[in-house]
């Protein structure tokens, strides 16, 4: 199988589509499954490979680590023509997302496509809202030739059920269990971040307007002062609010900007909770790493969010923006170690469950079916 991959957004871009599909195309070089990929180039060149063709490219408003590419057709009709693909994924509705659409069509082969972003709950953010219903067109339009539309959630799915999308999957996400565990030295952890109080509490996620991010500086002062008085929060992530955030924020709240890998882990696995009130989440990859972690979570009842925490079993569940709610919650958790311990072991022996080697193999037959299906001639 030769797959053509098109996205706006592809690694080192710091986002879950981007991490997504970056853990996908690893994934298929290690089964020896070939692959290109079509994404934009950024400002940064840290990642070079063979198999990606970049395209210059500028910042999309609503979301900046997204970017909007300038493709040549020529390029990419040449490129799809010596490649001969199996199959077109299409992960983005922008710029390359067309083009992977009008390439496909022309060439006859096969296409897919998947939906990460919600981008009209991000309208409301930006007091853009008038543009919903213009939004929905062109989504509805734009998937309407796919053979099969990957969604993460199953509120995803049905959301895009409501607006008349069809040919709908449920495409979720794994986690590296051995890279996010409850096992690190968190001892150590508190020591490189000179953390003295006895709770922590943590955010990771981008610092923007449509992840609700602002209400964690509420959250935070509402607390009863024998709990601030205890408690350290670390602000994982980076976004236009950042600055405004810390300005408003209490002194036991800390920033540390974007993190990854071994470092974003350690804090996961020393945190007692982690707090993500964002209501916008197809998914919500930060929740599983949390859960993965051994550390539960107090989320928003909203979006993906709600498919991955079980409310009172491995975190709890909150009305959207409801600070006091939140507040609440973490007073319950924090007063109740038993309870905080038993979610975060559950929340655990979820995750081990969550693996990501079965849902690519589960996709990929998703693939065979639709070029099974197809019997086009391609390539004419």
């Amino acid at each position: 199988m030769k797959i053509a991959l098109f996205t706006d957004t592809f690694y080192p871009d710091i986002n879950g589509v981007a991490r997504t599909l970056k853990r996908f195309t690893d994934y298929l070089s290690e089964q020896n499954i070939e692959v290109k990929i079509f994404a934009p180039a950024n400002q940064r060149d840290e990642y070079v490979s063979k198999h990606i063709h970049r395209f210059k490219s500028a910042s999309f408003f609503l979301y900046p680590e997204c970017r909007v590419a300038f493709p040549s057709y020529f390029q990419i009709k040449d490129e799809l023509e010596a490649f001969k693909p199996d199959i077109v994924h299409v992960a983005t509705p922008f710029n390359l997302g067309l083009s992977g659409v009008y390439c496909s069509k022309k060439l006859n082969i096969p296409l897919v496509g998947s939906y990460h972003t919600d981008f009209d709950q991000y309208l409301q953010f930006y007091d853009l809202k008038f543009l919903s219903s213009i939004l929905w067109k062109y989504m509805t339009w734009f998937y309407s030739p796919f053979k099969k539309t990957f969604v993460p959630s199953i509120e995803t799915l049905n959301q895009l059920k409501e607006h008349s999308f069809t040919n709908l999957e449920i495409w979720p996400r794994g986690v590296d269990c051995q890279l996010f565990h409850p096992y690190h030295d968190k001892l150590s952890l508190r020591k490189k971040y000179s953390i003295r109080r006895k709770y922590l509490i943590m955010y990771a996620g981008r610092l923007a307007p449509e992840k609700n991010a602002e209400i964690l500086i509420e959250i935070a002062k509402i607390l009863p002062s024998y709990l601030k008085e205890n408690v350290q929060w670390l602000i994982v992530g980076d976004g236009p609010i950042r600055g405004q955030l810390q300005a408003n924020a209490p002194k036991n709240m800390m920033f540390t900007g974007y993190l990854k890998g071994r470092e974003l882990s350690e804090i996961y696995s020393a945190s007692d909770l982690f707090v993500f009130p964002s209501s916008t989440e197809t998914f919500g990859n930060v929740v599983l790493e949390s859960l993965a972690s051994g550390t539960p979570v107090i989320g928003a009842d909203s979006g993906g969010v709600k498919s991955i925490i079980q409310d009172g079993v491995t975190g709890h569940l909150c009305q959207p923006g409801n600070v006091e709610e939140f507040s609440e919650a973490i007073i319950n958790m924090l007063t109740n170690p038993k309870h905080r311990t038993q979610m975060g072991f559950e929340g655990r022996e979820f995750a081990l469950t969550q693996k990501w080697d079965r849902i690519f193999e589960d996709l990929l037959g998703h693939y065979a079916h639709v070029i099974g299906d197809s019997g086009e001639k391609r390539y004419a």
